[in-house]
């Protein structure tokens, strides 16, 4: 099994797995792997932004170990997460002879994780993959919970499959080179896990902005580590939900996720838009009489002081309404929204007035 000083264990049975976090990680995978998944074949998969340095060392420490590696590197951005680059994949897979014995290892980002995921658990009817997220919102978010996936034109994440991964394996010191808009995105993510499940760690966001910022890798871990507790703790108790607990975690996402279909997946990164989607909800929340305004004023002003943006762009409401009816989250036409009911705690509400949700748009 992964481990580390920081280590999170997903509590999923025979599925379960380690999440590890900590630094100057990446040098020992290959020593790693033998430990939770030993395979003589690996197939590393990247985006040409993160192949150098991560996917390189990555490759190098799995060739050190006597891992026959493979590396392949993707074109970078949301547009990536296509069927047409899984079927690239795949036939990436076939040509270097990848078998159930062979291990996908996603080294980059959440769109990297999420397709490299969605091959691992389609390709030859199911491969092991272990997730090595490099950004803030991939370590937080995407890599845990074994939610893999693609986007389809006008839908995010609407092709995908539930896999878990072997392992998680999380070095902090890769947001060392982590742009400053792709750092603050994944942000809103960690803001997201105190919204709805824990008003403590939504309190020290509040007191610990400046270090954050500042990317104090003491604080880095913890915030990590909370996120990675709060998100194993949903998962282990919803895997695949069907009780629903799981929905929490899209606090925001259905707004979120329009915004990002009427963009073309162009202008917002994800937590960009998931900071915007978490007010629209919150705003919602406050039309519907769930919440006093205070609640969300205070997600402003922490989602301000860590320059996320807070507006909604000027987008055609119909599409909108539309993109909203389109949501994972929908029943027979039916919109349902994750609101919060405080800081700390969500539910899933349902029979939500279109138009509420447009007017939810406006500051």
């Amino acid at each position: 099994m992964i481990d580390s000083p920081h280590s999170v264990h997903v509590d999923l049975g025979p599925r379960g797995y380690r999440i590890a976090i900590g630094t100057a990680m990446l040098e020992r995978v290959g020593a790693l792997v033998d430990s939770c998944c030993p395979a003589q074949h690996a197939v590393v998969v990247t985006d040409e932004n993160v192949e150098q340095p991560h996917a390189m060392t990555v490759a190098e420490s799995l060739q050190t170990a006597g891992l026959q590696t493979d590396l392949v590197v993707l074109p970078s951005g949301e547009s990536t997460k296509s069927i047409e680059m899984a079927e690239n994949l795949w036939q990436r897979c076939l040509s270097v002879e990848t078998s159930r014995q062979s291990l996908i290892l996603a080294v980059g980002g959440g769109v990297i994780g999420d397709l490299a995921g969605f091959v691992a658990a389609t390709y030859a009817r199911g491969l092991r993959f272990l997730q090595i997220p490099t950004t803030l919102l991939s370590q937080v978010d995407s890599s845990v919970g074994g939610k893999v996936g693609i986007n389809l034109p006008g839908a995010k994440n609407m092709v995908g499959a539930f896999w878990q991964p072997s392992g998680v394996l999380i070095d902090t010191a890769t947001l060392d080179t982590l742009p400053a808009r792709e750092y603050r995105a994944g942000l809103a993510e960690v803001v997201k896990y105190g919204v709805i499940m824990d008003e403590e760690f939504f309190e020290y966001l509040e007191r610990t902005t400046d270090d954050i910022q500042q990317r104090n890798p003491a604080i880095l871990i913890d915030i990590i580590e909370r996120s990675c507790q709060l998100k194993a703790k949903i998962v282990a108790e919803d895997e695949r939900e069907e009780s629903g607990q799981r929905a929490i975690l899209n606090y925001g996402h259905t707004f979120a996720h329009a915004f990002e279909a009427v963009t073309g997946y162009r202008e917002l990164l994800h937590g960009e838009a998931v900071a915007i989607g978490m007010l629209c909800a919150s705003r919602l929340a406050e039309r519907l009489g769930r919440i006093d305004r205070v609640v969300t004023e205070r997600q402003a002003e922490l989602l301000a002081r860590l320059d996320l943006p807070t507006s909604v762009p000027p987008l055609d409401r119909t599409k909108l309404l539309e993109a909203f009816r389109r949501d994972k989250k929908a029943e027979g036409g039916n919109v349902r929204f994750i609101l919060p009911s405080r800081i700390g705690e969500v539910e899933l509400v349902e029979g939500v007035d279109p138009a509420e949700a447009l007017a939810a748009l406006d500051d």
